[in-house]
C-alpha cells in the first residue's frame, strides 16, 4: 500500500499523444497507465540493483559457455 497521495488531473496532459490513442481504441478512460513517473528517482534506486544483477548473470552464462567449451576441448584431445 503506498502513502503517496493521488497526482490531481492534469487538463493539458489530456491531449497528450498517448490519451489520443486511448480514445482512439474506445478506452474507458483518456489515459494508457504509465508514462511520467511521480517518483522516478526512487525507481531508478531500487531498480539498479536488477541491473546489476542482469548484467551479472550474462557474465556468468558467457563465462560459464567459455569455461565449458575449454573443458570439452581439453576433455576431447587426443592423448
Amino acid at each position: 500500500m503506498t502513502t503517496a497521495t493521488p497526482l490531481p488531473p492534469d487538463p493539458d496532459a489530456y491531449d497528450a499523444v498517448r490519451n489520443e490513442h486511448a480514445r482512439k481504441r474506445g478506452l474507458p478512460q483518456p489515459y494508457i497507465a504509465g508514462g511520467n513517473d511521480p517518483a522516478l528517482s526512487e525507481t531508478l534506486r531500487s531498480e539498479r540493483r536488477f541491473v546489476r544483477l542482469l548484467v551479472g548473470m550474462t557474465v556468468v552464462i558467457v563465462a560459464g559457455g567459455f569455461v565449458l567449451g575449454i573443458l570439452g576441448a581439453l576433455l576431447a584431445a587426443p592423448r
